[in-house]
């Protein structure tokens, strides 16, 4: 493969076979067609593992995509047929889907390998919409604003009135909401009209993924892979911190902003359950 984009005189991505499955058989072909004006070089390649890792490899090649802006109305359009993409954050790369879709959310559960009764956070584009999921009438005006966006997930109590759907985190009245610091992943959230379904990408207990590469194996699970490309905040995560109670913060995951959360509420006189 790097003897192709040599050839090609461009950078293209480099694909492994799956670990323990040997190559059988990969070739080159390069072949000049010359003019009176210019010689133009046409590359071939083809890696055999079997037909089956054949048609994942092209599947890969196919389904990655930057994330930018341009790639916003594919990620949208996934999201809104039901399909589980994988997604850069403020933090680590998430798995994303519809979180008012059933069949996406069990989807995510069947490609991480987690047992259902772990909850999903879901993700929203804007401050303003949490309060479509989840309760917000006790919180002091501005603390949301204060904490969000940014690497943190606030865990709110559902409500009667939450537009969720029911299968998300069943026999739990509480829901993680975040608003992401990237404006990628809030675009998508914004375009669909509905809150992602968000959790990292990784088998579970496994490593968090803080590149593409990190969860490769995981690509041909996903709709699509948005590459966002090595993110900096570490494998850490978001700060998870549980506001249900007036004035009081209980800190359910350090992540990696516990010391700037903890000061924001501690401005607005919330105090740490003890």
């Amino acid at each position: 493969m790097k003897a192709c984009a040599k050839a090609a005189g461009e950078r293209l991505p480099l694909v492994r076979p799956t670990a323990g499955q040997p190559l059988a058989r990969s070739f080159v072909n390069v072949t000049r067609l010359s003019s009176q004006h210019e010689t133009r070089s046409f590359v071939s390649c083809s890696v055999r593992v079997s037909e089956n890792t054949m048609h994942r490899v092209e599947a890969r090649a196919e389904n990655i995509f930057p994330a930018t802006k341009d790639h916003v109305a594919k990620a949208t359009d996934a999201i809104s047929t039901g399909q589980v993409i994988a997604v850069p954050t403020d933090t680590i790369y998430g798995f994303a889907c519809d979180a008012c879709s059933a069949g996406a959310v069990n989807r995510i559960y069947e490609i991480k390998g987690r047992i259902q009764t772990r909850p999903l956070a879901i993700c929203v584009a804007d401050v303003s919409d949490i309060s479509r999921f989840a309760l917000v009438d006790h919180l002091p005006h501005g603390l949301l604003d204060s904490l969000l966006p940014g690497p943190v997930t606030v865990v709110l109590k559902r409500g009667e009135n939450s537009i969720l759907e029911r299968s998300l985190n069943p026999g739990l009245d509480s829901i993680g909401v975040r608003v992401p610091d990237l404006d990628f992943i809030r675009s998508i959230a914004r375009g669909a009209g509905s809150a992602l379904a968000l959790t990292s990408a990784n088998l579970s207990g496994r490593p968090s993924s803080v590149s593409i590469r990190d969860f490769e194996d995981l690509w041909p699970h996903c709709s699509y892979v948005f590459d966002g490309g090595v993110l900096p905040s570490g494998r850490a995560g978001s700060t998870i911190v549980d506001l249900i109670t007036p004035g009081v913060y209980k800190i359910l995951r350090d992540g990696s902003s516990r010391e700037e959360t903890t000061a924001v509420l501690g401005d607005f006189g919330f105090v740490e359950a003890s």
